[in-house]
């Protein structure tokens, strides 16, 4: 784990002769290498090229008193639209009585504030609704304080009680004018965070207070109902793709295990799956898109969650570190890796490893130019696993003047400038997209991780005053929200069975397989990999 987190931090490109830069289970509290002042310079000047990247916000007007029913009900921006550099904007967004204490504003932007006024912040009355940049942050960072069901049952006692819903002789024009409102917050709530409504006590209070509001108006319960039907749908996909990862988990097996039962004259390369590097990389990024579909925003926050200070609930933690969706991610770039090496290392003739690595050259720069970025990586981060680099008589018949330029631009240096700068190219060309195929971003994930994590360290959670640090905040929803974006765009390319079932299914050489398989065809060079050599010989065939 240790290793891991210097890779991952240090975030550099792996040099030939280098292992995979992913371990697989990422998500234990980070304790970086450097310094909390190198973290802050670094996240400073990440934060203004954030600050230029992100498009301007379409700000919705504050919501206008309609007949009932749901054009009544809230309008809120697409993500792409959530913000903008300035943060929340009080004067566009403030309640009309405005006199919750407890917020600190500073230009008209909101700061900081005491947990529990950010809390009624989040509650909608007769005169005021939310921000969806507001609700979306709020909901985003309140699990480094608090539990997701803790929050929801704070909202619902506020709406209930605050409201007067559960009073019989409450005013019913009153309620017709807030419960469209309170509804609207619970939908933004569950199509935005399904994941929380996991948690039974989560959903206990989702159908309590919607029942409230559906016992009103009969538009009311065919909303709630919809509500209702589209989260169980989500959570339903969401078990359904976790039992397909267990299957495939549990039918992985060594390549190693396999070529001892099956001549290897016998055995199928990528090659003879898919000859055309362009198809192949459409077919990898189906399962990139597939696979940050179902990542929450709220996993970002729960990977790197830490004892809140003012909390002296010390048990409550352990069980928030719900990261699973990003952990298989990490999981598919490291298989990703290592079946690239396998490929590679497995031909007995050097011809047919040299047309693998040019192969596999054109199946990256195909990956580069849809926008695919982390299999990109993937696959370079395979190519120079030390059992692949150390093949030189094969590289020599390699033309590698494709794979530099690759390299080049995915060069860790100056904080990977050249990757950033494509990506933000690639970013642009998705806003102006007229085709889906222009859409794809897929960034390469543990420089997004490290980004994240960056601002978290970099930053404290409250202020000496108690506060909770918006500001933090605001930068963080920033990111994460971009990334909501680009995983939200569907695959414009056609799924071809067979090649997702190759790449997902097919078994991978272990690292020691992978080290036996390059000596086996570039015998060793020195007394080191000689007696290695003969160790593996010997544990993994059974032979001397």
């Amino acid at each position: 784990m240790a290793k891991f987190l210097a890779e991952l931090l240090g975030c550099t490109l792996p040099s030939k002769g280098a292992s995979p830069m992913f371990e697989t289970t990422i998500f234990s509290t980070l304790a970086s290498e450097k310094s909390l002042s190198d973290c802050k310079k670094e996240q400073q000047w990440k934060l203004s090229m954030y600050s230029r990247s992100i498009p301007p916000v379409c700000f919705t007007s504050p919501l206008i008193e309609k007949p009932v029913g749901k054009e009544s009900m809230p309008q809120t921006p697409p993500f792409s639209a959530m913000f903008d550099s300035s943060g929340y904007n009080r004067n566009l967004y403030q309640s009309a009585d405005d006199s919750c204490g407890g917020l600190y504003y500073h230009d008209n932007n909101l700061l900081s504030g005491s947990l529990e006024a950010l809390i009624q912040h989040l509650v909608p009355n007769v005169d005021y609704y939310p921000d969806r940049t507001y609700i979306f942050t709020f909901l985003l960072s309140s699990r480094l304080f608090m539990h997701p069901y803790e929050l929801m049952a704070k909202v619902c006692h506020l709406c209930v009680e605050h409201q007067r819903l559960s009073d019989p002789n409450s005013d019913k024009n009153q309620i017709r004018k807030i419960a469209p409102k309170i509804l609207q917050l619970l939908t933004e709530w569950t199509e935005t965070f399904p994941y929380d409504f996991r948690d039974e006590r989560m959903m206990r209070n989702l159908k309590d207070l919607a029942h409230r509001i559906a016992s009103g108006e009969e538009t009311y319960r065919k909303n709630v109902q919809q509500m209702m039907q589209c989260l169980i749908r989500k959570l339903a996909a969401l078990s359904q793709y976790e039992e397909v990862l267990a299957k495939i988990s549990s039918t992985s097996t060594d390549r190693l295990t396999v070529l001892k039962t099956k001549p290897q004259s016998i055995q199928r390369d990528i090659i003879t799956v898919c000859s055309d590097p362009y198809t192949l990389a459409q077919q990898l990024t189906n399962v990139e898109l597939e696979r940050l579909n179902y990542i929450g925003p709220e996993e970002f926050v729960q990977a790197f969650v830490q004892k809140d200070p003012l909390d002296n609930d010390k048990s409550c933690y352990s069980e928030r570190k719900k990261t699973r969706n990003l952990e298989a991610y990490v999981e598919w770039f490291n298989r990703l890796s290592y079946l690239v090496a396998t490929e590679i290392c497995m031909p007995v003739k050097k011809k047919h490893r040299a047309r693998m690595i040019e192969y596999f050259i054109d199946v990256a720069r195909e990956c580069f130019n849809i926008g695919n970025f982390n299999s990109l990586m993937a696959i370079i981060s395979g190519m120079n696993m030390s059992p692949v680099s150390r093949l030189k008589k094969t590289w020599a018949k390699v033309k590698t003047a494709k794979f530099d330029v690759l390299e080049h631009q995915m060069d860790p240096s100056s904080n990977f400038y050249n990757y950033r700068t494509a990506l933000r190219g690639a970013a642009q060309r998705s806003l102006t997209a007229h085709s889906s195929r222009e859409k794809i971003v897929i960034p390469f994930f543990s420089l997004l991780i490290k980004d994240i994590y960056f601002l978290n360290e970099g930053c404290a959670n409250r202020l000496p005053n108690g506060h909770v640090n918006f500001e933090k905040f605001w930068e963080l929803a920033k990111q994460v929200n971009e990334f909501m974006t680009w995983k939200q765009v569907e695959c414009p390319f056609e799924r071809d069975r067979k090649i997702l079932q190759y790449l997902l299914t097919v078994p991978v050489f272990s690292e020691d397989a992978l080290y036996l398989a390059s000596y086996e065809s570039e015998g060793p060079e020195n007394h080191i990999e000689k007696d290695r050599w003969k160790s593996l010989r010997s544990s993994l065939l059974g032979r001397v």
